[in-house]
């Protein structure tokens, strides 16, 4: 991250780290920088997702001959990062200085600090990625989609929550769950696709077998999936690419076609999101589930889905030079690290606890820190405070881009009396820091049981029968 941009230390620190330097706090101090300058210049960024859909984000930088011009390249850097993983696109148009496109330009080229990001999206996409510069007034209109999701719930359904660390099941008869199942898997790792299809056929007959008949499945799993084809999802990340085209890109339609019945697939943080809407009645809502990763969705106000990519695991939140770096996209301060299990393991020695190496996989580490909390050990609670705080911060990051008046957290990190630690903390820097959104964004848990496979459930209601 450039020393150009004005970092600003958090009111409320992070128990267990000094270093973090807020995203949000740094964007909203070069904005008033650049906008009391008395010489900022408009910018445009415009992303061009699947069928011709266009999202529009409207900011300002300094004008490139006026004292302060230094910073733009850093704004510009994190705000493009920020949108592409929150919007999605596979074309970039950046409107304004033909100096803060070339930025963008060169970041995304092969061998610049975001090569991860530009064949990743070209790859969701099929698209050849490109950035584009142009003026501010000839940028690209907004065309914008959303789409109503899920909500039904009348006959015999299965919901299945594909996480990286946990599979969760649900059986529900008439929108009523009657049996739920959460197993411990290990899918990143396996180079055979015969692992995933056995296991996720597994949990469909474990719930199957509680009903008098199969009408529909509904599938929430981390990862981007486009008319229910898998397009990148960290579960397959240990498949040979070949494989993965051959076998794992129509998982989930042959399990249709094998069942014999609608299915439906969705991001887990959409089927987040809209469990929130469904459960807590309201709209406008960012769902965030922290398990294995970080996964984002998004309810609009008027209760539908935007075709958002919602990937917030790859939205920097933390813009400190110190700040974790990401073992898959190679950049700093990316939400993976800050809201989810790998949050939890990176924090653990920083509070004097010792994880064995010998444990398997990540949610036999999150759960001894857990154990621990639950036994009373402040070690562990610092872990939670500290994430907490993350929190609070994350949440006013993303209310730059989302119409938030609802947030909802969810996963494996949550269950247990951490959930409530992290909201308490979240909530107090949003008094601390951001008074106008602590009246107006309301934070929830739901309950154990609903932490844990609510998404599950929520999954079931995806497909529509008949």
């Amino acid at each position: 991250m450039s020393a150009q941009m004005t970092l600003v230390a958090p009111q409320v620190s992070p128990p267990l780290d000094d270093a973090f330097r807020p995203g949000v706090l740094a964007n909203r101090a070069f904005r008033e920088a650049a906008r009391s300058s008395g010489s900022a210049v408009p910018l445009v960024v415009a992303l061009e997702r699947g069928g011709g859909l266009v999202s529009v984000y409207r900011t300002e930088v300094f004008d490139p001959a006026a004292p302060g011009a230094e910073a733009n390249a850093a704004y510009v850097e994190r705000l493009v990062k920020t949108l592409l993983w929150a919007r999605g696109g596979w074309k970039v148009t950046v409107g304004g200085p033909r100096e803060a496109g070339e930025v963008v330009q060169k970041a995304y080229a092969p061998g610049g600090v975001r090569e991860f990001d530009a064949p990743f999206m070209g790859g969701v996409y099929e698209h050849d990625f490109t950035v584009e510069i142009c003026d501010a007034g000839s940028a690209p209109a907004e065309r914008e989609q959303s789409v109503a999701i899920g909500r039904h719930l009348e006959g015999c359904r299965i919901g299945f929550d594909a996480g990286a660390s946990d599979r969760k099941v649900s059986a529900v008869i008439e929108g009523e769950s009657v049996f739920e199942e959460e197993i411990v898997w290990n899918p990143k790792t396996q180079p055979d696709p015969a692992y995933h299809y056995h296991h996720i056929q597994s949990a469909l007959h474990m719930a199957a077998a509680h009903m008098p008949r199969v009408d529909a499945i509904g599938v929430s799993s981390a990862g981007i999936y486009i008319d229910n084809r898998v397009r990148v999802a960290s579960l397959f990340r240990g498949i040979p690419k070949a494989r993965f085209d051959a076998e794992v890109a129509d998982l989930f339609l042959r399990l249709g076609r094998e069942w014999g019945v609608p299915i439906e697939v969705a991001n887990d943080g959409d089927v987040t999101a809209l469990a929130g809407s469904m459960n807590l009645d309201t709209n406008a809502v960012l769902g965030i589930a922290l398990g294995s990763s970080e996964a984002g969705g998004y309810v609009t106000p008027e209760g539908n889905i935007t075709g958002w990519l919602n990937e917030l695991a790859f939205v920097p939140v933390d813009f400190s030079p110190e700040a974790p770096v990401d073992e898959w996209s190679g950049d700093r301060g990316c939400g993976v690290q800050y809201f989810s299990q790998e949050a939890v393991i990176r924090l653990a020695p920083k509070a004097g606890i010792e994880l064995d190496p010998g444990l398997a996989t990540p949610a036999e580490k999150l759960k001894v820190v857990q154990e621990l909390h639950d036994r009373g050990d402040e070690r562990a609670r610092r872990v939670f405070e500290t994430i907490g705080v993350y929190m609070g911060y994350g949440v006013a990051y993303y209310a730059d881009f989302y119409d938030i008046d609802q947030l909802l957290i969810l996963g494996r990190v949550t269950s247990g009396p951490g959930g409530p630690i992290i909201l308490e903390r979240a909530r107090e820097v949003l008094k601390a820091e951001f008074p106008e959104l602590a009246e107006r964004v309301r934070m929830d848990l739901p309950d154990e049981m609903a932490r844990r496979v609510g998404q599950a459930v929520a999954a079931a209601s995806l497909p529509e029968i008949g």
